[in-house]
Formats: C-alpha cells, sequence, structure tokens
C-alpha cells in the first residue's frame, strides 16, 4: 500500500514554472515506477510523464517533451515534475501515481493515486 501527497501547485503567468512534488508513504517508495497524470476541467485525466523505479526511462507526453522533466529521489520517497514554460492548456489538476507492475505509460498500469494538486496558468 502506497499513499501519496502532492504539492506544489499554484497560479503562475504563461511562461513561467513550477516544480510539483509527490510525497510518498512505506518503505517499498524505491521499487515503484512512478508517474504524473493530469485532468482539465471538461476533459478526461491524461498521462503527463512517468519514470522508472531505477530514475531511468523518463517518458513524456507529446504536449509536454522538452518543457517538463520527471525525476524521484529514492532516499526522500519523492517524485518531482519541473514544469518550465507553462501555457495556459496546461491547466489542470496534476496527480501523482505509483505502477507496481513493471509497465508506466497508461493510466490502467498505475495502483495508486494521490487526491492531486491545483496547477493554473494565466494568460
Amino acid at each position: 500500500q502506497v499513499q501519496l501527497v502532492e504539492s506544489g501547485g499554484g497560479l503562475v503567468q504563461a511562461g513561467g514554472s513550477l516544480r510539483l512534488s509527490c510525497a510518498a508513504s512505506g518503505r517499498t517508495f524505491s521499487t515503484y515506477d512512478m508517474g504524473w497524470f493530469r485532468q482539465a476541467p471538461g476533459k478526461e485525466r491524461e498521462f503527463v510523464a512517468s519514470i522508472s523505479w531505477r530514475g531511468t526511462s523518463p517518458y513524456y507526453a507529446d504536449s509536454v517533451k522538452g518543457r517538463f522533466t520527471i525525476s524521484r529521489g529514492n532516499a526522500k520517497n519523492t517524485v518531482y515534475l519541473q514544469m518550465n514554460s507553462l501555457k495556459p492548456e496546461d491547466t489542470a489538476v496534476y496527480y501523482c501515481a505509483a505502477a507496481s507492475g513493471g509497465w508506466f505509460r497508461t493510466e490502467a498500469d498505475f495502483d495508486w493515486w494521490g487526491q492531486g494538486t491545483q496547477v493554473t496558468v494565466s494568460s
């Protein structure tokens, strides 16, 4: 069982940056692949980025590639999402998720979810 708590969301102007953090409970955090998803108002939740338990194989949605960076600190049981060059279309609730099955590309691969943190980008 893993509990995930996101933080770092807020209001930022277009072109600005935010860093999201996701703190995980449990001693087995380092064995889970981690991901970030987002859900904009009126839209379905979508994949943003993921990273393996080793901290390798970062994978990004085309819409954020080159602007967002996912990383993790296993010693701190934390995964991060650095978001640069933010656009109004990045406005959404951002969710952290953990996967135990060895796959970490789609929503169905992830077993545990945080409550989300709101990111609002003004134009």
